[in-house]
Order: C-alpha cells, then structure tokens, then sequence
C-alpha cells in the first residue's frame, strides 16, 4: 500500500510555493547532467542544482531556490524527476 513520503510532501510543498513557475522536470529523466541543467535553467534560472546520485544520503530540507538532480551510478544520466525543493 502506498505511503505519503518526507518527500512527497516537499514535493506538495513546493507546488505551492513556486505558484505558476516551473517546479518538476520530468523531460529530463535519461538525460545527461548538462543537459538537464542547461534544461532547468532555462526554465528557471533562479534556481540552484544540486547533483547527487541515487541512494545518497541527502538532508530532507526544503528550499524553493534548490533542484536536486539525482543520477543513476551505472550511467550518469538522471534517473528521477528533479523538483524544485
């Protein structure tokens, strides 16, 4: 049965902060980590980008000026939908 994660609702958080700007980039998945950041930022270049890959331990804060981009360690190509948070 699915559970409402830490993440989820950062993720509801962040929809409600940015309003009408851009907050989840799910064209990028599979993409490489510069063309996922030339993509984000120029659909918001108020924002800063994170790279981490998957299964890093990450701190659970939100920040509405932050995208994490996570990265898939077998091939480097973003393997989640980054968001805003």
């Amino acid at each position: 049965m699915p559970t409402t994660s830490g993440h989820d609702v950062l993720r509801a958080m962040a929809a409600v902060v940015m309003d009408e700007q851009k907050a989840a980039w799910p064209e990028v998945v599979g993409l490489s980590s510069r063309m996922a950041a030339r993509k984000i930022h120029g659909d918001r270049p108020d924002v800063s980008l994170e790279f981490h890959l998957v299964g890093d331990n990450v701190p659970p804060s939100f920040d509405a000026h932050r995208v994490r981009i996570f990265l898939s360690p077998a091939t480097a190509k973003v393997a989640q939908t980054p968001v805003v948070g």
